[in-house]
């Protein structure tokens, strides 16, 4: 976990300015400020847009008296791919804009969803788990 939150926070941050400063030495400063700004005004745009077409798909599952799972997962991934597009960077944007294209998310929700669905057939729910080792917080103190 350590690992992978020094990746997040550290190196992915590094990387991302050595690009945009290779970048800016190539381009010059304003045509990568630009870029910046257009990179993110496109992802606030295409976020909105997908997340509202996934707003419909849910109340059409809904409708229908499915549960709206799939859509769900897809939703949250629109909202990260809009926040990251938000955010300047090259490797960022490119991830933005890839959880924005509709097959990308489809095959990434649907991966997610089958090991969720994988992990909780394997085992108990999280809240039997942690009673049965003993990691559970007594608050209660008899007098």
């Amino acid at each position: 976990m350590f690992g992978r939150l020094l990746f997040l926070f550290i190196f992915i941050p590094i990387i991302e300015l050595y690009l945009l400063i290779l970048l800016g030495s190539r381009l010059g400063p304003m045509p990568t400020l630009g870029l910046i700004v257009l990179t993110g005004f496109l992802g606030a745009s295409l976020a909105r847009a997908q997340g509202l077409s996934t707003l419909r798909k849910i109340q059409e599952e809904m409708r229908k008296g499915r549960p709206p799972a799939q859509e769900l997962v897809e939703g949250v991934m629109i909202l990260i791919g809009g926040v990251v597009l938000l955010t300047p960077g090259i490797l960022t944007d490119l991830f933005g804009f890839a959880l924005l294209l509709p097959g990308f998310r489809k095959s990434i929700a649907q991966k997610f969803k089958d090991s969720l669905v994988k992990s909780v057939a394997n085992g108990k729910p999280p809240s039997d788990r942690t009673k049965e080792s003993g990691n559970q917080d007594d608050d209660v103190i008899d007098v």
